[in-house]
This record gives structure tokens, sequence and C-alpha cells, in this order.
């Protein structure tokens, strides 16, 4: 009897464990991923939810799941955290000038109307050479004046009339006449005749407008036949292979600290740093950069740009591209880091821009984290 009662209470239990549901017997412990813990060693990963058919959801926890597939497919792409340090950097607004010394305008100084040069009048875009003709600016006086240097010109045409005759009578007296008297009638009608030219010229002068240097015509604002009055801007000439970058910044002690700088969204501009005014403009100091040259850069005089420019000081961080870091519904920067083969978590992170391709996690990952580098935009699309 005694030994009846053991195997009584061991089928008993063969019993209870065989009426348990399948899925708890067969269902893994969750253990976090090495990745899955925040900078203080605090523990990210949650129970993971139940994904979805498709396998590609949201969790109800905020994590992502993403099937092997669905990663090759959207050639997601991660990258083991590792802290160092980098150069500090700071954004500065800025914008695109042309170079005082490769670029120049085209200005009319008496005004009048305008008449096309041998090539027709040059268009945007055009490129024209130092000195080429552009266009031809006919002056008109003003009604009085005008009528008043006919009746100049009429009355310079009479005296040297005149003189010619008095030229021709003395040479006929040569001999009898003193010679300087010949030489002075000859003095005097050439100086009416020069006098003469010269009004003359005056009442059908025309302006030539010419290019002051090589380049491309970024700006035209004529048109045949226009009225420009004195001083008009008519053409801007510059030189796209040589522009400025002007940033402003209102700390005094910045242009101390600043080296190399890039553009944020132009990545293969490289910016070099020129120098800083000692003078506030509109309350702030523009800092001067020079666009180092080489294949044509998708940038034009006068575009809005932001500068990257980087200090001397060091930061402790998180070198990343650019491109690991994503906002979330709230417009709060993220990154996402993976917990597991198929599971992905946002982490909330403070960053700071290295240049235009890089930035730098100063808070919020850890040395463990295993961090999206590529396709984290398409990871955070997944609803």
């Amino acid at each position: 009897m005694n030994a009846i009662a053991p195997l009584h209470r061991l089928r008993s239990a063969w019993l209870a464990v065989a009426a348990l549901p399948a899925w708890i017997l067969f269902t893994p412990a969750v253990h976090a991923a090495p990745g899955a813990h925040g900078p203080n060693g605090e523990h990210l990963d949650a129970p993971a939810a139940t994904a979805s058919p498709s396998g590609l959801a949201r969790l109800p926890d905020g994590s992502v799941n993403v099937p092997k597939a669905a990663q090759r497919r959207m050639a997601i792409r991660t990258l083991l955290a590792a802290e160092s340090e980098a150069a500090a950097t700071v954004e500065l607004p800025g914008r695109v000038i042309a170079d005082p010394n490769a670029s120049g305008r085209v200005q009319t100084v008496h005004g009048g109307r305008i008449e096309p040069g041998p090539r027709g009048l040059p268009l945007v875009g055009q490129r024209v050479a130092q000195g080429e003709l552009l266009a031809h600016v006919r002056h008109h006086a003003d009604p009085y004046a005008q009528a008043g240097q006919k009746a100049q010109l009429a009355e310079l045409r009479a005296q040297r009339q005149i003189a010619e005759q008095r030229v021709r009578r003395l040479e006929g007296l040569e001999g009898t006449v003193p010679r300087k008297d010949i030489d002075a009638a000859r003095t005097e009608a050439r100086m009416l005749a020069e006098r003469e030219r010269s009004i003359g010229a005056s009442l059908e002068a025309r302006e030539s407008l010419v290019a002051s240097v090589s380049g491309v015509i970024a700006r035209a604002d004529v048109t045949v036949g226009q009225v420009v009055a004195p001083n008009d801007v008519l053409f801007d000439v510059v030189d796209p292979s040589r522009m400025l970058v002007e940033a402003v910044t209102a700390d005094p002690a910045l242009a101390a600290s600043v080296g190399a700088a890039s553009l944020q969204g132009v990545p293969e501009a490289s910016l070099q740093f020129v120098g800083g005014a000692q003078m506030l403009r509109d309350g702030v100091l523009p800092l001067i950069f020079t666009v180092a040259p080489g294949a044509p850069l998708p940038l034009a005089i006068g575009q809005p740009v932001t500068v990257i420019a980087q200090s001397n000081q060091r930061v402790k961080g998180i070198v990343l591209p650019a491109q690991a870091v994503v906002r979330n519904a709230t417009n709060e920067p993220i990154v996402w880091i993976k917990s597991g083969a198929e599971r992905f978590i946002a982490q909330p992170v403070r960053l700071q821009a290295l240049d235009a391709s890089t930035v730098v996690i100063t808070q919020g990952l850890g040395a463990d984290n295993r961090v999206v580098v590529q396709g984290a935009a398409l990871i955070a699309q997944i609803r």
C-alpha cells in the first residue's frame, strides 16, 4: 500500500501537466538583449506583445516588430554604439553671398533709353567675359538743355566757317602777312572745329555698358527701349565657382574658437573660416566663410543656409550618422535600438550636430546599445 501511494501522486502530476495549454508549455522565456539597456543600466525591454499575422507591426508598448525578411528588404543596418570624443559644434544661421573680388555690377551713370549690344541683351545664366559689351544707354537731355546745345552748335559752326575763310585769305597773302598771323588763324579754326564736334557728339551720346568681371549673368533687369535712371543696377555678374557664406552670431567670443565648418543639407560643401567682424550689425556679428572650389554646388546667391561650425572644445558622446536620428509623434529626436532579432525600441536622445552628415548623442544611449544607423525612418513609419 505504501509503494502504490507515490505512484498515484506521480500519475496525478503528469495528468496536471498534460492539462496545461500547449502555448504555455512551448513559450520561450523573455530575456533582454545586450542592447536593451539605457545609458544608466535601466531595463528598456518589456514583455513582448503578440505581433500581427503579417509580422510588421507597432506593438502596444510602442516598440516595433520587423521580421528578418522585412529587415533585408528595408536595408536596415545597425551599429554597436561606442562612446568617443568629438569637436563641439554650433549651428549658425547664414546666407550665401558673392565674392566681392569675383563679382560686379553694371550700372548706368547718366540714365537714358536701353539699346541692345552687338549680341543683343544678355540673358540670366549667360556667361560673359570681362570688358564684353552688354548694351548701350542712349542719353536724352532736357528739351530746354537740348535746344541750348543746338543753338550753341549752330553758333560754333558759323564761327568755324568764318575762321576757315580767314585762314584761306591769309594763306593767299602768304609772304606779305606775318607767319604768326597765319598760324594763329589755323589754330583758332581747329579749336572751333573741335568744339563743334564735341557738342555735336553730346547730342547723340550713348553710354556703353560693359561686363566688369568674367562670370555668369545673375540678374538682368532691362528690356529694349526701357528708360533707366542714373545709378540704376542693370546687370549683376557673379563667378559661381567663388562664393562666400556669411553667418551671424551674438557671441563675440565665438570667432576666436571657430575652425572648420559645413552646410546643413549640403555635405559636399567644405567651408573655411575667414574671420569675424568686430562691429555689430543689426545686433549680431557677421562671420565669413569661403566655399572651397570644386564641383558646382546646389547654392545660389542670397540662399539662406545653416552653418555647422566646429569649435576647439571637445564633447563626449556617441557619434552616429545623422540619418539614424528621426522624430517621434511629439517631435522629439529618437533613435531605434535593436532589442532582439526582430524587435526595435524607440529611445529619446539629446544630440549635437557635428557636420552636415553626422551627429553626436550626448544623452540617452548606453555604450552597449545596438542602434539602427540605416533605415530608421522606415521603422518609424510602421504603424
